[in-house]
């Protein structure tokens, strides 16, 4: 029997503000916080802050889908969210678990995503990631997501963005 017949992993379309959504975005807030913290003495302004956290702001009335990948034992192990965005279908706050990461959590989570995405009349679906997430940018180049220009809001804000997109 192999690992999926074991722990089959069920991806479920849930509200925004459903609790285990919330609290897998705060585990991801933490986690990046630490990946992109300024180093030691190096301070970061206010002002270019504030340009980040606006740039990654999503308001839940532009999200058509939040999507939750739950275990066998129901517990949620992965979210993500589609943000319409200037016309564009935006893959938002992708998160695995650190505990189930390398298991296909991921792989379901986009699939389930790209499938709603069709099914809303997308014909391609972009992203933004940062340049030390190195897991995830090798789970969306093994998905065929292939690299484009970065695209605002991240621009200015997030210069070391590294931006994707796939046609579906």
């Amino acid at each position: 029997m192999n690992q999926e017949q074991n722990n089959p992993l069920t991806p479920q379309t849930v509200e925004w503000d459903d609790p285990r959504a919330v609290a897998l975005r705060s585990a991801m807030d933490v986690e990046m916080g630490i990946r992109y913290a300024a180093p030691e003495g190096v301070p970061r302004s206010a002002e270019a802050m504030a340009k980040v956290q606006a740039a990654l702001f999503v308001d839940p009335a532009d999200v058509p889908a939040t999507v939750l990948v739950v275990d066998q034992a129901g517990r949620a192990v992965a979210h993500a969210a589609l943000r319409r965005l200037r016309g564009e279908w935006e893959v938002k706050r992708v998160i695995v678990d650190s505990s189930q990461r390398g298991k296909g959590v991921g792989r379901t989570l986009m699939l389930e995503l790209e499938a709603i995405a069709r099914r809303g009349g997308a014909t391609r679906l972009i992203l933004q990631t940062g340049d030390r997430q190195p897991e995830a940018v090798a789970l969306y180049e093994k998905l065929g997501y292939t690299p484009i220009p970065t695209y605002e809001p991240y621009i200015e804000a997030i210069p070391m963005s590294l931006c994707y997109e796939k046609a579906l």
